[in-house]
């Protein structure tokens, strides 16, 4: 069941990405001239939340596919991990916020906290689907810390390295 759960939060979670770019919800705004930078970033995640629910539903499916038991263990741990350290991040960032120790307090919503505890709870729903998979198949724990150590390494990709490529091919403008 968590495993079709987090599937399904993974699939309406991209749809909202695409009704994004279907609206051009960034093209105007504060956010207007990054509104490019935007539409690459969204079907990145779109991508990457499409993989993940992929993920999660091959973690409980009795049906046989091609991927490893051990690369599938690795992809969950990962998951897990990556949307952790995101949630923390976004928690550290939020008090930070609330304490008045940068000057976005009025930039925090409902909508804001939503998304903090949705990350939150697919994050938990990936330990779960992570340790029963590991479980069930007497996986070595070295493929949980290969997930895990994973997580800095996608962050840093998704969150430093591509916005460095898309302001060095002009998409988005330098800071």
């Amino acid at each position: 069941m968590t495993g079709l759960l987090v599937a399904l939060c993974l699939v309406g979670f991209a749809v909202v990405n695409i009704v994004f770019e279907i609206t051009d919800h960034f093209a105007g705004g504060r956010y207007g001239d990054y509104a490019a930078a935007f539409t690459v970033m969204n079907w990145l995640v779109v991508c990457l939340k499409v993989i993940g629910a992929a993920v999660a539903w091959l973690s409980v499916t009795t049906k046989p596919y091609s991927l490893s038991k051990s690369v599938l263990a690795v992809f969950l741990w990962g998951a897990f991990a990556t949307l952790t350290v995101y949630t923390l991040g976004s928690v550290a960032q939020a008090i930070g916020i609330v304490f008045e120790l940068t000057d976005n307090a009025e930039h925090i919503d409902l909508a804001d906290t939503a998304y903090l505890v949705f990350f939150l709870l697919v994050a938990i729903g990936y330990g779960v689907l992570a340790g029963s998979y590991a479980r069930r198949h007497h996986l070595r724990k070295r493929l949980a810390v290969l997930g895990i150590l994973g997580a800095p390494v996608v962050l840093g990709l998704v969150l430093g390295a591509v916005p460095m490529l898309l302001v060095a091919v002009d998409i988005m403008p330098s800071p």
